[in-house]
This record gives C-alpha cells, sequence and structure tokens, in this order.
C-alpha cells in the first residue's frame, strides 16, 4: 500500500492519519497532509483503492459516480481496517510516539469514524463522513475524542440521521463534539471543488481541527 508522507521541517508534536475521499490521495489530500506538517505533525494519506487500483491513482472531480462506484465497493470493513492498522502501526514507529491522531474527508470521514474503532487513537476528525450515519454498530466503539463536521447543506446527512447518531454518542458516553456549517454543502472544504467550495466554513472549520489536534496530540 503506498502512502502520501509529510514532514515537519522542526520538532514533531505527533501524527495524523489523512484519510482520502472517494476520488484518491489527489493534490486536495497531498495538501492537507503537508498542511498538517506545516503545523508540526507528520502526516501521511494512505492509498485506500489500493487493491483495486494501481498506486497513485486518483478519480477527478466531476467524474459520474458509476466510475467511482466499483473501487468504493471493492473496499470491505475488515481490509479497511487492516489498512488502518498498518498505517498506525508504521506512523507510530516513524514518530516514536502514540500521539496520533486522524481526520478523513467524505469516503475518508466514515474510515476516520472506523479508524477509531480499532486503533488508540488520541483524536478523531470527520467531515462530511456521510457513511458513519450507516455505521452507527461502532458507535459503543470509539476510543478518541472525536470532532464530527457537516455541511448544512449536504442532502446525504438528513439532520434527523445527525441526531440519531448523536444521541447514540451520548448514550455511550463518547467524547464528542458536532459542528454543522449550515451555509455549506458537501465537499466544502476542498478548494479543488470549485462549486462545493465554501471558503469561510473551510476556514473556520480548519481551525476548529487543528485546535483540535493542538489540545489532543501536540506536547507543546
Amino acid at each position: 500500500m503506498a502512502v502520501f508522507a509529510a514532514k515537519p521541517d522542526g520538532a514533531c508534536h505527533g501524527g495524523v492519519l489523512v484519510f482520502q475521499e472517494a476520488y484518491g490521495v489527489n493534490d486536495h489530500i497531498e495538501n492537507i497532509t503537508r498542511r498538517l506538517a506545516r503545523e508540526g505533525f507528520m502526516a501521511i494519506a494512505p492509498e485506500l483503492f489500493h487493491r483495486a487500483a494501481p498506486a497513485g491513482f486518483e478519480i477527478p472531480y466531476g467524474t459520474d459516480f458509476a466510475v467511482i462506484r466499483p473501487y468504493i465497493e471493492a473496499l470491505t470493513r475488515e481490509n479497511v481496517l487492516l489498512d488502518v492498522q498498518a498505517s498506525y502501526d508504521w506512523l507510530k514507529a516513524e514518530i516514536q510516539s502514540d500521539k496520533i491522531g486522524c481526520v478523513g474527508f467524505c469516503m475518508g470521514g466514515n474510515v476516520s469514524f472506523m479508524a477509531n474503532s480499532r486503533v488508540p487513537l488520541k483524536a478523531a476528525v470527520s467531515f462530511y463522513g456521510t457513511r458513519i450515519l450507516q455505521n452507527s454498530d461502532l458507535v459503543p466503539d470509539q476510543k478518541a475524542p472525536l470532532l464530527l463536521v457537516w455541511g448544512g447543506k449536504d442532502k446525504g446527512t438528513p439532520p434527523e440521521k445527525l441526531k440519531e447518531l448523536t444521541d447514540a454518542l451520548r448514550a455511550a458516553g463518547k467524547d464528542f463534539v458536532n459542528t454543522e456549517f449550515s451555509e455549506a454543502g458537501h465537499g466544502f472544504n476542498s478548494d479543488d471543488r470549485v462549486a462545493a467550495y465554501h471558503p469561510a466554513s473551510a476556514t473556520t472549520a480548519w481551525g476548529m481541527t487543528m485546535a483540535f489536534f493542538q489540545q489532543h496530540l501536540s506536547s507543546r
């Protein structure tokens, strides 16, 4: 499994696993890993489609979802969690620390939720991980504090379903922050997705993400 990695120039304050959208480890995901490195975290983005596609595979934004669907359907929960475990173990050995968190977008937002049920993360962030709503059985297994980020105009996350999720997390006694950006839709964090990008929401959401990681990961 190939990964895209970015190391901080100075001291490393922890590690972050970056989980891709359905479009692969593309420029947006690579840019996220670089931004994390500039904040003092070693970040790696594993190529989750590696069982069905060659290294470096990505799909352009705007591609018909019928083209993307086979790659998503080739992912099983157990295989994804094996990849999560391998990525976590490698990053832990590389930074010689267990101060590791994760962040994921869209499909990767769900992977963040899945990862937080398997490996001993210190923080997990999910941007518009709509498929979390289909994995509520993992609520009791959530380990680290969660930051859940949603777009209020995202048709894939009906308010009643989000309430079911947050009610379940609350009932299970989980540590979580749930935030909705009312003027943003799905994919609002990616400036490469011109129609979806919502700069004000993206800036605030990224600031929240960095504060969350600094609180739970950073040794500063």
